[in-house]
């Protein structure tokens, strides 16, 4: 739980970022509903600040390799875990997924193609 809280903090740090403030505010873990909601939160967020088009406040490259890298280096160590506990996650060629801006969660199209 503690690595989603701090993807969440991640995700909010990079959307204050993109607003030109870069203000980091960690929040503690509570449960496992209220801290996967926030991250789900902090990702829509961050999402609809990216697709306003208002100019970005750090560059897109910054964002990449700071804050996104960062959070996407946990999703590897969760889905390492998960394999490693019984619960693997299939793969997904992500080149041709169906993504929409504004669409997260368990709203997203079902994946296009995965692997075995």
């Amino acid at each position: 739980m503690e690595i989603v809280a701090h993807m969440a903090d991640l995700l909010d740090w990079a959307r204050s970022y993109s607003q030109g403030k870069g203000v980091w505010a960690p929040v503690a873990p509570t449960t496992w509903e209220e801290t996967t909601a926030r991250y789900t939160q902090a990702l829509q967020a961050f999402d609809a600040a990216i697709a306003s088009g208002a100019t970005l406040g750090a560059s897109e490259e910054r964002l990449l390799q700071g804050p996104i890298a960062d959070a996407l280096t946990h999703t590897g160590q969760l889905t390492m875990l998960r394999g490693a506990f019984g619960s693997p996650v299939k793969g997904e060629n992500y080149f041709v997924a169906r993504i929409e801006a504004g669409v997260l969660g368990p709203s997203q199209a079902a994946p296009a193609r995965e692997f075995d």
